[in-house]
């Protein structure tokens, strides 16, 4: 008798334990544990890492494209937090891109004594690398096993700038240039972005987007300002629109959004965005892939985020 009972406990434990295996949520919850990077070139000197399970059968995936912060003057696709970052959601059955761009800046500064047309070119600049990223991703979609009508935008700071300009601005005349654009944007998650002017978002172009900043952010405003705060009698002196004004803009257009700001936060919240993966799966699973409608405006506080 003590066998028998042994040997349904085993059996008990081995259905709970499959019970709980299949419970397991694609894109919610870790998957896999062994994710490989590999380092392609998209476009002359230019990189991205791309990371995912070798052990992932899955034919085809959405695509997260990360682009890293650093003002255009530093930064790299394969610092510490891009790469958690990357292992974090590819874990979950994401393929994920973390790519290089023009630091067009580096050596020369990106504030208030840089012209604001430079500015303006760097972002464009910036964008053109994003789109041949994509269109060399997309290219390939059966050989990195992605789809490319399922592609979302992840930036922080001046990755968030471009990442946001990239779909706001695709029908502004500064971007006419910029390389072709391929694939579908079907979301963007910006840790302290803004655009060149948020007027440009329409039912068109407009997508689900979660945004997070600090409100005293004194180099990427949260509402529409100048970059860096620059005087007006300036060089650099060049409006942004923050989140603030962006999610105006889309509660008009009914779409889906989540806003969370910290009112004595300032840039820092650039990293601390990386952090917040809770957050982030939840609106790309929910919001984005499962079109679940929410628009939410929060405040939070590094002190309760940052754990």
């Amino acid at each position: 008798m003590p066998f028998l009972r042994t040997l349904t406990s085993l059996f008990f434990l081995f259905i709970i334990s499959n019970v709980q295996i299949h419970a397991q949520t694609r894109y919610i919850d870790d998957l896999f544990s062994n994710i490989r990077k590999r380092t392609y070139f998209y476009a002359d000197t230019l990189k991205l890492d791309f990371y995912d399970s070798k052990l992932d059968t899955a034919s085809i995936k959405p695509l997260i494209v990360l682009v890293h912060g650093g003002g255009f003057v530093a930064g790299q696709r394969n610092g510490g937090e891009e790469t958690t970052f990357g292992e974090t959601f590819a874990k979950k059955g994401f393929a994920v891109a973390s790519i290089s761009y023009r630091l067009s800046r580096k050596g020369k500064g990106f504030d208030c004594n840089c012209p604001a047309a430079t500015k303006v070119k760097t972002y464009v600049e910036a964008v053109d690398d994003l789109n041949k990223a994509i269109y060399y991703l997309t290219t390939y979609a059966t050989k990195f096993n992605i789809d490319p009508d399922n592609i979302i935008l992840v930036g922080s700071s001046a990755g968030a700038e471009t990442i946001l300009n990239k779909f706001i601005l695709k029908d502004n005349f500064n971007f006419k240039p910029v390389a072709i654009q391929q694939g579908k944007i079907i979301g963007a998650i910006s840790f302290s972005g803004a655009t060149l002017d948020a007027d440009y978002l329409t039912s068109e172009n407009a997508v689900p987007m979660l945004f997070i900043h600090g409100r005293m952010d004194n180099k990427v405003p949260y509402a529409s300002a100048s970059h860096h705060l620059c005087n007006s009698n300036t060089p650099g002196y060049l409006i942004l629109d923050g989140p603030s004004e962006i999610v105006k803009k889309l509660r008009s257009l009914n779409t889906s959004y989540e806003l969370y700001s910290d009112p004595e936060g300032g840039h820092e919240w650039a990293d601390f965005g990386f952090q917040q993966t809770d957050l982030v799966k939840n609106f790309i699973y929910n919001n984005i892939l499962k079109k679940i409608k929410v628009q939410r405006e929060e405040i939070i506080s590094k002190l309760i985020l940052k754990k």
